[in-house]
């Protein structure tokens, strides 16, 4: 028996975490602000906190956590939160969270989140506050959140990372959360994207040069890896580099010294991360990639996914596209993205959205302002297999999952964004099951799945 905090200022929502606490065979705590769960640690042993984000007052979910984790033997946190954003997912995690989940929270998934937490204590210190997030990592699908935990696992290390990922997936913007987050933000990023540097410059433009070594040059030159000193370079599309500046790479990875042509070693303090769309893997098996290097870059691996995995989060990512045009997305223009393939990822979702928002008159961008294919062969979710009921029952689910989330859980607003009358949204909700569903952002009843309800409805349709 495990004794455990239970940090919400919601009295049901506090109620419902800790009835399933005590069922499953352990003491719940319960506390309804962050100073008081800090007061009640300091005086009593506790194993494993769960800890509601948004709380009212000067200590919210983050400050508690960062208190928390600053005690000399900190217990696991995991942080609950009804709304998931890249920015508290990530500083969550990065200030030693033990796991960051998304209300509503079924019995079995708080089990399993109470179990690991007792298991496995973490020992890291407290850091600072939480910088924005950048517009690339919106997303609360589940293989955003997984990139998003990661970099807050991770932002604070010295280790190497390789992203890769498709062309246009936000490589670089996963750098930029990494620096950002990092205890290095207040020191340059410095971006260098080794395919569009020709072959015999990308030397000079990494390591610099002295005053004559290279064509006649009149003053010595700084290169990337000095420009980043203390701070974050970034190696993009590193596959395409060539074999000699692989090895001269590896050298001043291994030895943290850089030598400009020309002229003398000198020791850099960078934190490198290095993209690629390519398989650097499969390369290495054929030989156009050093082996060496490869294990030496590929210290913390982080895998972007493709929009076409992560379609939970393309209506955010557009609505946040067009925010700055001060238009909204209509339902039939939502549609259109949702079933579009998108080889091109973000970017091209973002290309399309923009010329969406300044080619069309209205202030609701529809289906007709996408230059995008009118009749996919594809269903949303599965491919191209599946009937026509099958695919736009999916179709259908996948839309109001995602105009829930964007409204909050607010299901009149949500109907409201659909053009759907508020009781047809019910019966759609009961009939999808979303409920309770985790993407819908809404909550069900507490004793069962603990969420917050941001619409009570007098008929009591969950």
């Amino acid at each position: 028996m495990a004794t455990v905090l239970i940090v919400d200022d919601d009295d049901a929502l506090r109620e419902g975490l800790s009835e399933t606490v005590s069922d499953l065979g352990h003491t719940p705590v319960p506390a309804r602000s962050g100073r008081e769960a800090v007061a009640l640690l300091a005086g009593s042993t506790v194993a494993a906190v769960f800890l509601d984000l948004r709380m009212p007052g000067d200590l919210d979910g983050i400050a508690t956590l960062a208190q928390i984790r600053a005690l000399p033997d900190p217990p696991p946190v995991t942080v609950l939160t009804a709304f998931a954003s890249p920015a508290n997912t990530i500083e969550a995690m990065r200030l030693g969270a033990h796991d960051h989940l998304t209300k509503p929270i079924g019995r079995a998934d708080l089990a399993a989140a109470l179990a690991a937490m007792l298991v496995s204590v973490r020992h890291e210190a407290a850091a600072g506050g939480a910088p924005e997030a950048a517009g690339g990592l919106i997303g609360s699908s589940e293989a955003m959140r997984r990139v998003q935990k990661t970099i807050g696992l991770v932002a604070d290390s010295a280790a190497t990372i390789l992203i890769q990922g498709e062309t246009g997936t936000g490589k670089e913007e996963v750098a930029r959360a990494l620096h950002a987050f990092s205890a290095r933000r207040e020191r340059p990023f410095v971006p260098v994207n080794c395919a569009a540097t020709p072959a015999e410059l990308l030397e000079s433009e990494l390591f610099g040069h002295v005053r004559g070594a290279v064509g006649g040059t009149t003053m010595d030159r700084a290169g990337a890896f000095h420009l980043a000193e203390g701070g974050t370079l970034f190696l993009d599309e590193i596959g395409d580099m060539s074999p000699v500046m692989q090895a001269k790479i590896l050298r001043v990875i291994q030895d943290r010294m850089v030598t400009p042509v020309g002229g003398r070693p000198g020791r850099v303090d960078v934190r490198l991360v290095a993209a690629t769309h390519r398989d650097l893997q499969a390369m290495v098996g054929e030989g156009a990639f050093r082996a060496d290097l490869y294990y030496r870059l590929n210290v913390v691996p982080l895998a972007l996914p493709p929009l076409r995995e992560r379609r939970a989060d393309i209506v955010p990512l557009a609505e946040h596209f067009l925010a700055a045009s001060g238009k909204r997305l209509g339902a039939s223009a939502a549609s259109r993205l949702l079933a579009h393939r998108w080889p091109g990822n973000v970017r091209e979702l973002r290309n399309s959205v923009e010329r969406a928002a300044v080619m069309g008159r209205g202030r609701l961008i529809e289906a007709a302002d996408l230059d995008l294919p009118a009749a996919p062969a594809e269903t949303p979710e599965t491919g191209d297999d599946g009937d026509l009921p099958g695919a736009v029952a999916r179709l259908e689910r996948t839309m109001i999952a995602a105009a829930l989330r964007a409204e909050g859980g607010n299901r009149t607003r949500a109907a409201r964004r659909l053009g759907i009358q508020r009781q047809l949204l019910y019966a759609k909700i009961e009939r999808y099951g979303l409920g309770g569903a985790p993407e819908a952002d809404l909550s069900a009843d507490a004793t069962a799945d603990v969420g917050k309800d941001d619409d009570p409805d007098p008929a009591g349709v969950p």
